[in-house]
């Protein structure tokens, strides 16, 4: 009995590793995490040391919690649509006040859903079809993310994704020709690859911008802790946050945060699943603390779960890594952040973006368990294009789709 036991917790709670492989794929995510982060600095003005510790309390949280690459990624809807709709639109310019609230509401939804068992419900009506569709939309709109960060630079985006072709093309190959022999030879070139992409990005801005560089030459280790945000929300700022940001990212994060994350966690460690209550309940938890001290929304993203594996990842070693990078330099560095960021050229970003995005959509296309029927491809067709514009409009009519195909077979078999 007690061996029993024994193996069943090593199944759920696998160790963490800290090899190379974990490493490399602690930084597979950049591409994503960057920008958003520099957006609320430069645009928002948000506290750095805020933004940067709330980020790395929840992915050494994670980590240490699922012990597989469950990632913290920014709630993108909140991060770039919601506040440009905000200020277009309503007139509401967006504040750090509103964007902490939007952290706290969003936080207190998600314990509800996980709490009362709905996230679990909403995610049991959703299909493998409208699933796949899901996940394949989001790769296509993380290549079109990509694309716009590689503009302006193509040959520095070419030398990226060239350095970078031995980590997509094992996962392309199936896909492209699955009956032919897999580059088992390329299959660790994955590290050393994410390793080339930096060090050319580094390497282009010291001879392009050498001013971006000396800018570091006065950094000096500074500490100091972020400051409690709650006090300082008006009830202006709640309300604000939850009809402009907490409610519009709501369908997103279900589509892309809850049903698809789970659904990869499940394809890529079937031994280790994670439940959807956990999954809501873990959002939940980080967005309360991360907006307490200052962060701003987060979510578990599949699109991260994927970049985190495509460069080696294999467990929550990698988000402990990158979240004590990241909280050293919240604690220490948080005033050079802007600067040291901005070392790495966005076309470098966006071809580990690219990456990431290719490796996710191709294990769409190589199927699942089960073969889907003519229908359901359609569906699935339909879901993803949606999912490419907005994941939550995909989720939504995904399943109206998938529950008129149900009752259509349902009178056929009568």
């Amino acid at each position: 009995m007690r061996v029993t036991m024994r193996v069943t917790t090593c199944a759920w709670r696998p160790p963490n590793r800290w090899g190379p492989g974990e490493w490399a794929g602690a930084f597979g995510d950049l591409g994503t995490l960057l920008p958003f982060v520099l957006a609320y600095l430069a645009v928002v003005r948000m506290d750095p040391a805020g933004v940067l510790c709330g980020f790395g309390l929840s992915l050494v949280g994670s980590g240490l919690y699922y012990r597989t690459p469950m990632p913290v990624q920014p709630m993108k809807a909140i991060g770039a649509v919601a506040a440009a709709q905000a200020q277009a639109a309503q007139g509401v310019a967006l504040s750090a006040g509103i964007v902490h609230g939007a952290g706290l509401v969003t936080g207190l939804l998600w314990l509800l859903l996980g709490a009362t068992g709905a996230a679990q419900r909403i995610a049991r009506w959703v299909g493998a079809a409208v699933v796949r569709g899901l996940v394949l939309g989001l790769a296509l709109a993380l290549l079109l993310q990509a694309g716009r960060l590689m503009r302006g630079e193509p040959a520095l985006a070419l030398a990226a994704l060239a350095v970078l072709a031995p980590t997509v093309w094992p996962a392309l190959w199936p896909a492209l020709w699955p009956t032919a022999w897999p580059p088992r030879t390329l299959r660790g070139l994955g590290a050393l690859g994410l390793l080339a992409a930096l060090l050319l990005g580094l390497g282009w801005t010291a001879l392009h911008d050498p001013a971006a560089y000396a800018a570091l030459a006065g950094v000096r280790p500074a500490l100091r802790l972020p400051a409690f945000a709650w006090p300082a929300l008006s009830a202006q700022d709640l309300l604000s946050a939850t009809l402009l940001l907490a409610l519009p990212q709501l369908p997103l994060t279900l589509g892309n945060a809850l049903v698809a994350v789970h659904a990869e966690t499940r394809r890529l460690f079937p031994r280790h699943e994670v439940g959807e209550r956990e999954i809501a309940l873990s959002t939940g938890a980080m967005n309360i603390v991360g907006s307490a001290i200052g962060g701003v929304p987060m979510c578990h993203g599949a699109g991260g779960l994927a970049a985190h594996v495509a460069f080696g990842a294999r467990s929550g070693g990698s988000l402990v890594i990158l979240g004590l990078l990241l909280l050293a330099l919240g604690l220490c560095f948080a005033q050079a952040v802007t600067t040291l960021f901005g070392l790495l050229p966005p076309q470098v970003l966006g071809a580990v973006l690219a990456a990431t995005a290719l490796q996710l959509g191709a294990a769409q296309l190589r199927g699942g368990a089960q073969p889907l029927t003519q229908a359901e491809r359609a569906l699935l067709a339909a879901t993803a294009a949606l999912s490419v514009w907005h994941v939550g409009a995909g989720l939504a009519v995904g399943i109206v789709l998938q529950q008129a195909l149900r009752a259509r077979s349902r009178r056929v078999t009568r």
